[in-house]
């Protein structure tokens, strides 16, 4: 799947909320007591009420939210692994 077809699916407007997860995921990343894996779960949470809050409890708003901060964690790990890769820390077997 390429980024355009993701372009598709989220809503324009809410382009801010994607940019306002990742900063959500950053912060949590740098709390040394927010173990790793709960982060994903915040950012979608969090993008979940975000969205409903600005366009009301639809079954559309809470997908959106959903899209919202999985493309913002997709974000995120492809840049990191992409930098893992390019730099040579990912062994390959």
């Amino acid at each position: 799947m390429d980024w355009t077809a993701i372009f598709s699916l989220i809503e324009p407007e809410l382009f801010i909320v994607v940019a306002c997860c990742w900063v959500l995921g950053y912060i949590l990343k740098q709390t040394p007591k927010v173990p790793d894996w709960t982060i994903v779960y915040f950012v979608t949470v969090f993008a979940v009420a975000v969205v409903i809050w600005m366009q009301g409890l639809t079954p559309r708003s809470v997908l959106q939210g959903i899209l919202c901060g999985a493309f913002a964690v997709y974000g995120n790990q492809l840049i990191k692994q992409t930098r893992k890769g390019v730099s040579g820390e990912e062994k390959v077997s």
